[in-house]
């Protein structure tokens, strides 16, 4: 888990549904150094809520397991390309 995904003014509910399509673990680094597992609904609350502002996550940096992870988020920041269930 190395490298990273840097997330710029994304939609709340369109990272979360996003998340939900993920098949590895995905978390995000707090300033403090912890690893907040996103793919747990508690994580996504304590995470989230300092990123939030006017429902758009202003800017957060997370880590995938799986490559086809992080093309799912780097697709996101990017194209606000939101996976189809």
């Amino acid at each position: 888990m190395e490298s990273g995904v840097e997330l710029h003014n994304i939609n709340v509910q369109d990272f979360i549904k996003t998340l939900d399509s993920c098949v590895g673990r995905v978390c995000m680094r707090t300033n403090e150094g912890d690893c907040l597992n996103l793919k747990s609904k508690l994580s996504q609350l304590l995470g989230l809520t300092k990123l939030i502002e006017g429902g758009i996550i202003a800017n957060a940096r997370v880590f995938c397991d799986s490559q086809e992870d992080e093309t799912k988020l780097f697709r996101l920041n990017l194209y606000k390309d939101v996976p189809a269930n």
